[in-house]
C-alpha cells in the first residue's frame, strides 16, 4: 500500500485529507469570514491543517508505530474538522448543500484514514514478527 511511496503527496490518505482541506478553505471559510466568525473560522482552518500536516510528519518517521501516532492525530483533526462542520450547521452560518459536500468528503478522508491504519499496524505486527540475526 505504501511501502512504494516516495513522498507523502502520493499517500491516498495525504490526498483525501487535502480535498477536505482546500474544500474547507474555499467554500467554507470564506463564507465564516463574511459573518464575522473569526473565532470559528481560524479553528476550522487550524483543524482541516492539522489532519494533511500529521500524516506527512507520520510518514517522514520511517518507523510504523510512529507513522501509526501520526496518523491516530490525523483523526483525530478530521473529527474534530467535522465537529466545527457541525456548529457551522447548527449555527446555520453555512448553506445545507455546503455541509452536505463537506461530510461526503470526512467520510472520504476517514475511510481511507482508517484503512491506512489498519495497513500500518499490520505492517508493524509483521515486522516486529521477523526474527533477529
Amino acid at each position: 500500500m505504501a511501502l512504494d511511496t516516495k513522498t507523502f503527496e502520493e499517500l491516498e490518505a495525504w490526498k483525501a485529507g487535502r480535498k477536505l482541506r482546500v474544500f474547507v478553505f474555499r467554500q467554507v471559510v470564506p463564507s465564516l469570514i463574511s459573518q464575522k466568525e473569526f473565532s470559528l473560522a481560524d479553528q476550522i482552518k487550524r483543524a482541516s491543517r492539522s489532519v494533511t500536516a500529521n500524516i506527512a510528519e507520520g510518514h517522514g518517521r520511517y518507523h510504523y508505530r510512529d507513522n501509526y501516532k501520526f496518523c491516530s492525530n490525523a483523526r483525530g483533526s478530521l473529527t474534530e474538522t467535522l465537529d466545527h462542520l457541525i456548529v457551522c450547521e447548527d449555527d446555520e452560518l453555512i448553506a445545507p448543500s455546503i455541509i452536505s459536500e463537506a461530510r461526503t468528503l470526512f467520510e472520504t478522508a476517514l475511510k481511507i484514514l482508517n484503512g491506512y491504519m489498519s495497513w500500518l499496524e499490520r505492517s508493524a505486527k509483521i515486522a516486529n514478527a521477523k526474527p533477529r540475526p
